[in-house]
């Protein structure tokens, strides 16, 4: 094939992978306005909605592992491209559940094609970072940010004018289309990768962990934020409801603004480079946040911390799915699950700590040591510098 003919098809890969990301951060982000519905339609307890939740956790760390072997025989691009199918009717199926048994079979459903996805995206983004010989990974997780904040800002307001079942049903049909226009597009492997893994096993090289590892104490800073800044905010600065909210505004939105700059940033000065002091200003910000006494300055903290942030995660999966002699599928399965078992655990264990520390405060300052320690292990993401 002509290289001109190869660069293209990269390219078009790029936005392929780019509109994976996208549908599954907009099927992700118009669940969370259905959560209060979906509360009231099966008369449950916010205990046992927490348990269904908990279930969409589970779900997608069953299925992580799963998509890596399945990538090992199909590719990631057949894999992303299966798994997006079922991403596309979950949420509807979990609105159609009638009760709650059916509703948590639905809920497992929904959170592991949602996870399997994940990982096969974030694998195929890899491939189209070889073909290309740059970084994509950074925008690529920006247009999952862009498609949460679509599918959660445009939800509300469906809802409420026109049912949840109606937002439902829209919201598959705009994931399968998209999803359609996009697949004859998406990036496939050069060769199959099958051949290295015949059957499900883990990876017996440490680095891949020790990459994992640092997945996981980036992801449970962002999971903290996520889930317990505006509580801080409101209990231990004394904002009000509306004040508190904008600590997880600000800090997802900085977020993704500088994940869309981040591989400009990442292909000039390097990954090791970008990591190191991305974790140190992510660092910086949550320590600021956890000190301040001023919410306009907390505030201010969590959007730095956010801009740190941003572009650790990308770089990190980017080196799992690098790992020398190792399946891009088989690294990444790793990396990815290690990861988001940070944001599955650390909503409780943080809410755990914090009643019995006093508070939020030192449960951030502590995060920051976290982020601090992948600035100290950033050598380990050298894989996924295009400039070694």
């Amino acid at each position: 094939m002509d290289a001109s003919i190869r660069l293209a098809s990269a390219v078009r890969g790029r936005w392929a992978v780019a509109a994976m990301f996208f549908v599954n951060g907009f099927v992700t982000g118009s669940w969370a306005p259905q959560i209060p519905v979906f509360l009231t339609r099966l008369q449950i307890s916010e205990f046992t909605l927490g348990l269904l939740i908990l279930l969409f956790g589970l779900g997608a760390l069953i299925a992580m592992p799963v998509s890596g072997y399945l990538m090992s025989r199909h590719g990631s691009g057949n894999v992303t491209l299966g798994f997006g199918c079922v991403v596309v009717v979950a949420l509807l199926l979990v609105v159609l559940a009638p009760n709650v048994p059916v509703a948590a079979l639905a809920m497992l459903v929904f959170g592991g094609s949602i996870g399997a996805m994940d990982v096969a995206m974030n694998a195929n983004a890899v491939a189209v970072e070889k073909k290309l010989s740059r970084a994509v990974m950074s925008s690529s997780h920006g247009f999952w940010s862009l498609g949460g904040f679509a599918g959660g800002g445009l939800g509300g307001f469906a809802i409420q004018s026109y049912g949840s079942l109606p937002h439902a049903a829209v919201v598959s049909l705009i994931a399968a289309a998209i999803l359609a226009v996009a697949a004859r597009h998406v990036v496939t492997e050069d060769k199959p990768v099958a051949h290295e893994h015949h059957k499900f096993a883990l990876p017996k090289t440490a680095t891949v962990y020790l990459v994992g590892l640092m997945a996981l104490f980036s992801m449970v800073p962002e999971g903290a934020v996520l889930d317990w800044a505006a509580l801080y905010m409101k209990q231990e600065l004394g904002t009000d409801l509306a004040t508190a909210g904008l600590a997880y505004a600000f800090f997802s939105g900085a977020m993704a603004l500088m994940r869309f700059a981040g591989d400009g940033v990442r292909n000039r000065f390097g990954a090791v480079n970008t990591l190191r002091i991305s974790s140190l200003v992510a660092a910086s910000g949550m320590l600021v946040g956890a000190l301040s006494p001023w919410p306009a300055l907390a505030i201010a903290a969590f959007a730095v911390c956010g801009l740190g942030i941003a572009n650790v995660v990308p770089i990190i999966f980017s080196a799992g799915g690098n790992q020398p002699g190792m399946a891009s599928s088989v690294g990444m399965s790793v990396v990815t699950t290690m990861g988001y078992s940070g944001i599955l655990l650390a909503p409780s264990a943080i809410g755990f700590a914090a009643e019995h520390a006093g508070g939020f405060s030192p449960v951030f300052i502590t995060l920051s040591g976290l982020l601090i320690v992948v600035c100290l292990m950033g050598r380990l993401v050298h894989a996924a510098d295009f400039r070694r």
